[in-house]
């Protein structure tokens, strides 16, 4: 088990929760886009929410291996992202989505300054 927040101490710390998705080939863009639209919708539904940005890929490298489109939600505790996971409203948003992904990747961490 990892330590509540290894930055303790540092003003403002946050922890990270990034989300990479890639969709199915056959995913239809209006379908993409209702997914992005109940996306930013969390923010106003999970107060636990302290920082919330998403976009889409625009690398030149040619290195996103498929994936597309980014998350990042911040909380500032290990205790709000905890309660953001289960939310019914997070629930929902996985629900509608996981018929719709190829994959996923998810990477939390502690922003170290």
């Amino acid at each position: 088990m990892a330590p509540e927040n290894p930055t303790f101490g540092q003003e403002n710390a946050m922890l990270r929760h990034v989300v990479l998705f890639q969709w199915k080939p056959e995913t239809p863009p209006e379908v993409i886009t209702e997914i992005e639209e109940t996306l930013c919708s969390l923010t106003g539904k999970i107060p636990e929410i302290a920082e919330f940005e998403w976009g889409t890929d625009v690398s030149v490298q040619g290195l996103s291996r498929g994936f597309t489109h980014c998350l990042v939600v911040s909380f500032r505790s290990e205790a709000d992202r905890d309660v953001y996971l289960p939310h019914p409203d997070h629930k929902a948003f996985i629900a509608m989505s996981a018929p719709h992904r190829e994959n996923l990747l998810t990477f939390d961490y502690w922003v170290k300054n």
